[in-house]
Formats: structure tokens, sequence, C-alpha cells
């Protein structure tokens, strides 16, 4: 078992933050930041383009890294069932899109139903995944430093 690098993209355009919408039966409906896993070999850069034109159909580009997170599940049928995300380390970067166009999504996240372009004024009023997301988007839009946004723990349970 080791810790998963991910990437994940805060891309704001006209008051709008980019999320993909998602629902399954652990957590019902709530709302993501694009981005995922890093390959072997392959840079943080690179993973943030491949994975939100895999999942948004938005082509991308990096412009600095924002916050750093740490997600660690403390069920150990979790960390047995899914190891591979039982530790992960999420890079979270503001973005901005190459284009406007979009094109049709490839690999979707298998809870992932929609990318959708939510009002920041209204982020408080949905769901948004992990936790400290929610509690912290808005001021990693605002930020001009980077911040390192602690660890969460989820004691949750996969059946």
């Amino acid at each position: 078992m080791g810790i998963r690098s991910t990437a994940k993209a805060i891309i704001v355009q006209n008051g709008k933050i980019l999320l993909n919408k998602c629902v399954d039966e652990k957590n019902g409906d709530y709302y993501t930041l694009p981005g995922g896993g890093q390959n072997t070999f392959e840079s943080l850069s690179e993973t943030l383009v491949r994975e939100c034109l895999e999942e948004t159909g938005y082509s991308v580009s990096p412009i600095k890294l924002i916050a750093l997170c740490e997600e660690i599940y403390d069920d150990p049928i979790s960390r047995e069932k899914f190891p591979e995300y039982a530790h992960k380390l999420h890079h979270i970067f503001i973005c901005k899109l190459c284009s406007d166009k979009q094109q049709a999504p490839t690999e979707k996240d298998s809870s992932q139903i929609e990318s959708e372009w939510v009002a920041i004024s209204s982020i408080n009023n949905i769901r948004l995944l992990p936790h400290y997301l929610g509690k912290n988007i808005v001021t990693m839009i605002n930020s001009e430093t980077q911040t390192f946004f602690s660890t969460e723990h989820i004691p949750l349970t996969y059946d």
C-alpha cells in the first residue's frame, strides 16, 4: 500500500467553478473537483491536463499550485479492499481553460454523472467532497499563497 498522488483543478470562469457532479451509494449526491491519480513517470501538470480532458472534455492549463491536502481512510476494511485509495495526497491547482470549446468526456469517474459550472456564490449550498473542500474552496480560489489544509481522516467503512 502506497500513497496515491492526485492532481485536482480549480477552474473558475465568469463567477462559476467547474465541478464534477457525482452520486454513489455511500455518499449520495455530491460534487468534486476535476482531476485524479498521477500515473508513474507522469508530471502533476500532465496528470491535471489528462484528467480534466478525460472527465470534463475541457483542455486546461495549470497556473499555480494553491493547496495540498491529505486524505487517509482509517477503516481497516477500506484499507484492505481499496489499498490504492486509502491514502491520498491531493495537489490542488488553479487552472485556466485553454479554450471555451468542450469535447465529449472520454473517461468519467465511476460515480461521475456530468461536469457542471456552479456559481461560486452558491458553493455553500452544495455538498463538495472531500469535506476539506467544502470548508476551504472559496479561500483557495481567493488565495495568493499556497496552503496545506491538513489531513482529513475518514472513518467510512465499505461493505
